[in-house]
């Protein structure tokens, strides 16, 4: 895209801005929700110095989300990429991941990145909103101290139990409901049958970040970006997998996403791969961690989550496994039955795109950062030395 081209597609988007989602009750078709403004496309930016020990480095974490946010979209400049999904006057929440604690969560070099994109693009701090679903899992990870001054935390339960049918934080207007719930219960009850979108993206946000983590899933196959959304935004999700001979996540993670005020405010997805798992999720075990050095941008969740299917089935075949699909139990791993179907399923149902030969996806290695001080833009962005 040259400027001209993306001067007119700024353009459009104005347009079609003034009829977008300015209530965060609505709930029609936007032309920003899934599969977004770049269907298919996925960015995956590589750099081999993006850890120092066990923590993101952050001055090559701004390298790489600069690369990332102008190769997605085309823009000339990583501010006019921002600009393209968000505006003054939004309220954006990001969406972060701190299951796996303490081996693998969301980043607070990512998160700062992430709220700096938001601030070029007009957002106050004070309209940005970092939320995760259980408030002591967010706590104990230690990602309030993360949130720079002015940025809003925001959970829907108080902590995790096995029933998780309680509607406190949910909204009882928003929900997808399936005609399964826990073992023994009654489905004829609207609270086990259905799952009620969080009052956080129903009436406090109109616009979402979804930052999820490379990790493969006992149940799931893989928890990328779709599953950070069904199992981070929506009560009684535990009757998707409630034990390891019954497995239903390859209906309830499309199901869910596909409740119309997620599929609508969820603008960008971003893939923290800097870390993976490839083996035994989504509580990590030290020994199927790797070093993979890499984030992904897109805006569609489909193509991204099928990208990060391929990384991990990929790293597991080089470490002697089967690919997650055709794995079965063991020590550490224990359902019978793994379901990256889910993946294969949103795209059945629009979401986005599932084959493999149809998603345009470009992999960038960056050179070294040469220099770096503090405060100082890293701009312009370091020369691409590979792409493949």
């Amino acid at each position: 895209m040259n400027r001209r081209e993306f001067i007119a597609t700024c353009c459009s988007l104005g347009a079609a801005r003034a009829a977008s989602i300015r209530d965060a009750s609505r709930t029609g078709p936007w032309v920003l929700g899934m599969p977004g403004l770049y269907p298919a496309r996925v960015i995956g930016i590589e750099h081999k110095h993006s850890l120092v020990g066990d923590l993101h480095y952050p001055p090559v974490i701004q390298a790489m989300f600069r690369a990332g946010m102008e190769l997605l979209t085309g823009a000339p400049d990583w501010r006019d990429a921002w600009r393209l999904f968000f505006e003054p006057g939004d309220v954006v929440g990001i969406k972060v991941n701190p299951v796996s604690y303490p081996y693998l969560i969301s980043s607070g070099a990512v998160l700062w990145e992430i709220i700096a994109g938001l601030e070029a693009a007009g957002i106050q701090r004070g309209d940005i909103v970092v939320y995760d679903r259980y408030r002591q899992e967010f706590l104990a990870a230690g990602m309030a101290a993360w949130a720079p001054p002015g940025v809003r935390t925001m959970f829907a339960a108080e902590q995790w139990d096995a029933i998780q049918q309680s509607i406190d934080g949910y909204d009882p207007d928003h929900f997808m409901e399936l005609p399964y719930g826990m073992p023994g219960q009654d489905t004829s009850q609207p609270s086990v049958r259905r799952s009620y979108a969080a009052l956080f993206i129903t009436k406090t946000i109109n616009k979402l970040i979804n930052l999820s983590l490379l990790k493969d899933h006992q149940a799931a196959g893989v928890t990328l970006s779709l599953k950070n959304l069904s199992h981070g935004l929506v009560n009684n999700v535990n009757r998707s997998h409630p034990d390891t001979t019954q497995n239903y996540t390859g209906t309830f993670i499309p199901a869910s996403v596909s409740i119309p005020v997620i599929r609508d405010k969820a603008v960008l997805h971003i893939l923290d791969g800097i870390r993976g798992l490839y083996h035994s999720g989504p509580h990590a075990r030290p020994q199927f961690l790797w070093d993979h050095h890499t984030m992904y941008f897109a805006t569609d969740p489909v193509a991204l989550d099928r990208i990060g299917w391929k990384v991990i089935d990929e790293k597991r075949i080089f470490a002697g496994m089967k690919p997650v699909a055709e794995a079965p139990p063991d020590e550490f791993s224990t359902w019978f039955s793994r379901q990256p179907e889910h993946i294969v399923i949103a795209g059945q149902l629009g979401l986005g795109e599932w084959q493999l030969d149809r998603i345009n996806y470009r992999h960038v290695r960056l050179d070294d950062v040469r220099s770096y001080r503090p405060g100082r833009d890293l701009d312009p962005v370091p020369s691409v030395s590979k792409v493949r």
